[in-house]
């Protein structure tokens, strides 16, 4: 039987080793799995984007600053969610973090039950984002099967043209279209026209020569 939490990752950043010990003891308590940080950059070198979780990260450390984080991680296309511990003072600037995408911030002394409800809610959030991402990558892989024509085709059938406006679009015979569209609905493993624009949509190919 695995040992490891069910609940999911949460990365806390603080050079504050006291507020560290007791953010990791507290949520530990609630079954979450939880790395630590002493700084930004420890953080950095260690990320792995794969991983389920999200971030905890004190606004004002030494080194690279929580915001200066949040930056890099935009920066590198990140969508791990973040909350912010903010000070008394430090309001104006966690306000600036959310308009960057933070998804909330969190101001000392913070309530334990404020805290696991934040968390709760970034882990979901970053459940649906892993989701997202694996639907994501799913679509491209096969969107890549199609060969130029069938992408030419499928980029088409998209707009809603008919398999002979197709065909004069592309100066091929109707059969051909056809052929065509067969050959995508396989590829793509669509039963339905239907099937065919979920997949499609979410993605449309770029057209090729």
């Amino acid at each position: 039987m695995s040992l490891i939490p069910k609940r999911g990752t949460v990365y806390v950043v603080d050079d504050d080793e006291a507020v560290r010990d007791s953010v990791q003891w507290l949520l530990e308590g609630q079954d979450f799995r939880v790395r630590c940080f002493e700084s930004a950059e420890a953080f950095l070198a260690r990320y792995d984007p794969r991983e389920v979780a999200c971030m905890i990260v004190d606004i004002r450390m030494n080194g690279m600053s929580g915001l200066e984080l949040q930056d890099r991680l935009t920066e590198r296309g990140s969508a791990l969610p973040i909350a912010i511990i903010t000070g008394h003072g430090d309001i104006p600037l966690a306000v600036d973090t959310m308009k960057k995408g933070a998804l909330d911030f969190i101001q000392k002394p913070f309530k334990e039950e404020q805290l696991i409800t934040l968390v709760e809610r970034m882990l979901e959030q970053a459940r649906a984002n892993f989701s997202e991402q694996q639907q994501s990558a799913s679509r491209e892989a096969l969107l890549a099967k199609l060969t130029g024509r069938e992408s030419q085709v499928l980029e088409r059938i998209v707009a809603g043209r008919l398999n002979k406006q197709i065909a004069d679009d592309l100066g091929i015979s109707i059969k051909t279209v056809e052929a065509h569209r067969a050959n995508i609905m396989e590829k793509l493993g669509a039963n339905t026209v239907a099937d065919l624009l979920k997949i499609a949509l979410k993605q449309a190919p770029a057209p090729r020569a």
